[in-house]
């Protein structure tokens, strides 16, 4: 993984802990979002052009996962 997607990554992790995810959605440079279908219940935030951090939230806790994905590649594997 580049290493500015790594930093991204470490301030999408600071801003998830000060201030949640209704933090993420006022940076518009994350593009943060909810996903449909397969994906229904779980967000996206973008790092770069090609690396997701798609994550879910149940019971206070994250379930998190960076993705390098080609477009529009949101398909379960």
């Amino acid at each position: 993984m580049p290493e500015e997607v790594l930093k991204r990554y470490e301030k999408w992790k600071d801003i998830v802990i000060i201030s949640g995810p209704d933090g993420l959605r006022l940076i518009k440079g994350f593009h943060d979002e909810a996903l449909r279908g397969e994906w229904n219940g779980y967000r996206s935030s973008r790092l770069g052009n090609q690396y997701r951090v798609i994550y879910k939230i149940e019971n206070q806790q994250y379930y998190v996962q960076v993705i390098n994905l080609t477009a529009h590649d949101y398909r379960r594997k």
